[in-house]
């Protein structure tokens, strides 16, 4: 079967260099230089990971990404020349799932894209003990087969990321789990001191459970340690 790749971006040459490298890869790849092309082509076309440009004629590319992940699951990187930590902050919590800035290395993009792949379509994680399929936490319902997680019965929009965070917390229940352990687990990469990007999708999954900062029902952070569901 096919991998469909969404590539977002204005400039024609960098769409046409990471075309190339899919390509040869394999994969499918769907270029559009405009978010209202790529609205378009995901309503249309059965996608399995998006790339955007932040910088768009028509929509940032911030923007589109919030609008593809009001119906979609799949992995979203952010593709931009836009180097600040805010930014990067701001794409991951609207529902990217990885960043790179341009200039890039076309190689190092592909093996991003496999990465995200993988862990989308092959994700299984969860603690020694924990091989049921599905969760079920004081109303919170997190079913790993489906990649569905409903909250006192509402069905709750989380990312793909987002999925894997909660889940690998909930599947590890009552153990206080470091971010250092959460990011190499759900990322699949190497963890560095300044990396927040554990904390700004933890916030992010705060707000979606609805979490009252001071008394949370389901993320506790335990300070200088970790995170946990208890």
């Amino acid at each position: 079967m096919e991998t469909h790749i969404l590539v977002v971006d204005d400039e024609e040459a960098i769409a046409d260099l990471v075309e190339v490298y899919l390509a040869s890869d394999g994969y499918a790849v769907h270029k559009c230089a405009t978010a209202a092309q790529a609205l378009a082509c995901v309503a249309e076309q059965p996608i399995d990971l998006a790339i955007l440009d932040v910088m768009l004629p028509d929509m940032d590319g911030f923007t589109l990404c919030q609008r593809i992940r009001e119906d979609h699951l799949f992995p979203i990187l952010m593709l931009t020349a836009r180097v600040e930590d805010a930014d990067k902050i701001l794409g991951l919590t609207l529902g990217a799932d990885d960043y790179l800035t341009k200039p890039f290395n076309p190689l190092e993009l592909v093996a991003r894209v496999k990465t995200q792949l993988r862990r989308y379509t092959r994700y299984d994680r969860a603690a020694p003990g924990a091989e049921g399929q599905a969760l079920d936490i004081r109303g919170l319902q997190i079913c790993r087969d489906t990649h569905k997680c409903l909250l006192y019965g509402e069905e709750l929009s989380l990312t793909p990321r987002e999925f894997d965070i909660l889940w690998y917390l909930c599947a590890h229940r009552g153990k206080v789990v470091s971010s250092e352990e959460l990011f190499e687990a759900v990322w699949g990469e190497k963890y560095l001191d300044s990396n927040n990007s554990v904390m700004s999708h933890i916030a992010r999954l705060r707000e979606k459970l609805h979490e009252n900062g001071r008394k949370p029902r389901f993320i506790r952070t335990v300070w200088g340690v970790g995170y946990t569901v208890e």
